[in-house]
């Protein structure tokens, strides 16, 4: 890291540069992000974790391209090629494209036409064309002297296609005239797609693509990322360019001196331009262009994951209540679960609703018996097929004392059935009685059951399977990692999948603390986690104050305070003659604490804020309460919707193209972007968030596809016959040509946030 990386980065994230340099010390010092965000205020100037992440990748980045310059000079100073002009623009280049442009003239390359013509002879026929010098001699006439037999040119003409040759390299290869093109691509290049011939037919899903154009600029990601798949799954085919005529009048002006039939060796120039554009350059300046969209593609749509992630992670939980789960099923019978307060299976049996009448007795006595005889407090019902059954059947029992009665989100659970991680904590049980406990502890905990199953199994993700599965990996850990750190993890009875996002554990430190607590009991302070094999003062820096040891001797082992902060919470109690109990129960003796008496080098306001806050509400956690929520009782499937319905539902998924909403159908209907608000909306997630209860219009149903559309719009019915119009297409939007009809606008997600019922 040296500070000429300091200073770009703090100049590219417009953050202070001590701000930077602290982040980065800590960063290569082992520190997560969390921790450096939460404890380490004073020293990076109070950056939050998206601060601290984009540092991180910036230095990554910077890294890479460190990486890649060293071994460019290495080669060419192993080749006697690196000059010291060529080394300092080597070391000034500030981007990967940049350093690659100035390495691919001396870039160890296959036999090219330009290599041909040099060895017959003609770099200085191509030199003196070059030139464009009045005074010299006509193309024509020069090019006799270089004509050869035993060199294998003939005649002038073919002199002077070599000397082209030359040229046509020589201007791709030239540093400036590829970045003004790459910008030139970027800037208004042009997505025209087309389907394959005989593949209309097969690719039907793709019919919005199968003559289809849109500015690169202005192309929403979904669509990039469709158009990509279309062509890797054989039925598309697309370029990326820029109008012809602009890119050669840009290499014109740079390369040929002289206005068209003025000079002969312009015209010679003018020719070389054309074939090193239509060759050479648009080639590679489309391929870059292709890679450039499909990362910024892929960042938009990572970015839309991650925040769809984050808010069904930090979902209301119930809490510690006696839960009765029931995992529907029609033709095998529904697996019930049931779960104690601290989210214990203490039993488990099946019930069977679509069988016989006897059978269905039997099943409303059981449940009536579990729920008295356990006390329970909520009825979970997982929303898969027979959800909404189950659930009618479980309301019409009229349960005394009644409990709350909820659907829960499965997405995800059959993965979580088969896990290893449900196999090490249910080794005796069917998977179907796994799913039914994954059910209950979702409506108790939702942070602490789905980190035991990958992110990519919930359903919140648009295209996930086409994009950077590394970047995709790194930005969905951070989620998940940043939730947990946020909400705290009870260290006695968190399992081994969310011990391990703590921050400084990681997996093997999760289970050593699983295995000490299972041999040893709980623990009673943070102070014993020393005592884990393995578990050093470093990783204790880093995860003790996200861990919470409730009930502990020292009540500050259940708030958010780090140990290293106890001697200054000690000493505020003792300045005011009492016990940091009774400092953490009394707000009046906190507000005689004057915390600029307790500034010092390594403890500044920010650090002190927090710790008043944690005394006021030890632990408290960040999530919002929880609100029972249930769906339009008669509404049950696909059938039942009619358009004109207001309906409540719950968000499942948001897409750069709209909002996906459960209305308990089991089939999401989708709000495009254009049906979200009353207002011209961009980004919907500037609207809705996942897991979020809203109310809904039912547009139109289609049965044949089973599609739902759905608008949030207050204004009313629409046009006077009390039909809405439809949606705009996404072609529509942007400007793209031939668009297609407007009941294709489903296609644009080609996943749909559909989840696997």
């Amino acid at each position: 890291m040296t500070s000429k990386h300091i200073g770009r980065i703090a100049g590219d994230l417009s953050l202070n540069s001590r701000s930077v340099e602290a982040a980065a010390l800590l960063l290569g010092g082992g520190a997560t992000i969390p921790f450096i965000a939460r404890y380490r205020k004073e020293a990076t100037g109070g950056l939050d974790e998206v601060a601290v992440a984009a540092i991180r990748d910036s230095l990554a980045r910077l890294q890479e391209l460190d990486t890649r310059r060293e071994a460019i000079c290495r080669s060419l100073d192993e080749r006697g090629l690196l000059s010291p002009e060529l080394k300092s623009s080597l070391d000034a280049a500030d981007s990967l494209s940049v350093l690659e442009d100035l390495y691919l003239p001396h870039r160890p390359k296959k036999r090219t036409r330009a290599m041909a013509a040099r060895e017959k002879g003609l770099e200085p026929l191509a030199d003196l064309i070059f030139s464009q010098d009045r005074s010299a001699k006509a193309p024509e006439e020069a090019a006799e002297a270089f004509v050869d037999s035993e060199k294998g040119v003939e005649n002038a003409r073919e002199a002077l296609a070599g000397a082209r040759d030359i040229l046509a390299e020589r201007i791709n290869e030239d540093a400036a005239a590829r970045a003004e093109m790459r910008t030139l691509f970027l800037s208004r290049g042009e997505i025209r797609c087309r389907v394959l011939k005989g593949k209309e037919e097969a690719g039907a899903k793709y019919r919005d693509y199968f003559d289809w154009s849109e500015p690169l600029a202005s192309a929403p990601s979904h669509r990039i990322l469709a158009v990509r798949r279309g062509e890797k799954e054989g039925f598309l085919a697309f370029r990326i360019l820029p109008p012809e005529d602009q890119a050669l009048s840009l290499l014109e002006k740079r390369f040929a001196l002289f206005p068209e039939g003025e000079l002969p060796a312009s015209d010679q120039v003018r020719e070389a331009v054309g074939d090193a554009y239509k060759r050479l350059l648009a080639p590679s300046m489309e391929t870059e262009a292709r890679l450039e969209s499909k990362k910024r593609a892929d960042a938009e749509a990572i970015c839309v994951f991650a925040e769809n992630l984050r808010e069904l992670l930090l979902a209301p939980p119930l809490g510690g209540k006696r839960v009765l789960a029931v995992d529907p099923g029609f033709r095998t019978g529904c697996k019930i679960a049931v779960l104690d307060a601290q989210g214990t299976l203490v039993h488990h049996d099946v019930i069977y609703l679509a069988q016989s009448e006897k059978q269905a007795r039997r099943s409303e006595e059981l449940v009536r018996d579990l729920v008295r005889r356990f006390r329970i407090e909520a009825v979970a019902v997982g929303n898969g097929t027979a959800g909404r059954e189950t659930e009618a059947f479980v309301r019409g029992l009229h349960l005394e004392p009644p409990p709350a009665i909820v659907m829960v989100n499965e997405s995800g659970a059959s993965v979580y059935s088969a896990s290893e991680a449900a196999r090490e904590e249910f080794p005796d049980l069917d998977l179907t009685v796994r799913g039914a406990v994954s059910i209950a502890r979702r409506l108790m905990d939702p942070l602490a059951e789905l980190v035991k199953i990958d992110p990519k199994a919930i359903g919140v993700g648009q295209y996930q399977h086409d994009v950077d599965q590394t970047a995709l990996r790194q930005s969905l850990d951070d989620v998940v990692m940043s939730c947990v750190n946020s909400v705290g993890v009870e260290v006695n009875t968190a399992s081994r999948q969310l011990l391990s996002y703590v921050s400084g554990l990681g997996a093997q430190l999760a289970s050593k603390i699983v295995e000490f607590r299972e041999e040893n009991g709980p623990f009673r302070s943070r102070e014993d986690l020393l005592k884990v094999p393995r578990l050093g003062p470093k990783a204790f820096e880093q995860a003790a104050g996200f861990l919470r040891i409730r009930g502990a001797h020292n009540p500050l082992d259940g708030s958010a305070v780090h140990p290293e902060r106890y001697g200054l919470v000690q000493t505020m109690a003792e300045d005011l003659g009492c016990t940091v109990a009774d400092l953490m129960e009394e707000n009046g003796l906190r507000e005689k604490i004057d915390l600029s008496k307790y500034t010092g080098d390594s403890v500044g306001l920010p650090t002190l804020r927090d710790i008043m806050a944690e005394l006021d509400k030890p632990g408290r956690d960040p999530r919002r309460s929880f609100e029972a929520f249930s769906f339009t009782e008669g509404i049950e499937k696909i059938e039942d919707v009619k358009p004109g319905m207001n309906l409540p539902g719950i968000v499942t998924n948001v897409t750069a193209f709209g909002a996906f909403v459960d209305i308990g159908v089991h089939q999401d209907g989708l709000v495009h972007v254009s049906q979200l608000a009353d207002r011209f909306v961009k980004n919907p997630a500037d609207v809705v968030k996942v897991h979020q209860k809203v109310t809904v219009t039912v547009l139109d149903v289609d049965l044949a596809r089973r599609r739902i559309s759905l608008s949030m719009k207050k204004g009313g019915p629409g046009p006077a016959d009390g039909k809405r119009k439809p949606p705009r297409t996404p072609q529509r939007e942007s400007g793209a040509k031939n668009p297609q009809p407007a009941s294709n606008w489903f296609l644009d997600g080609l996943e749909k946030g559909r989840r696997d019922r």
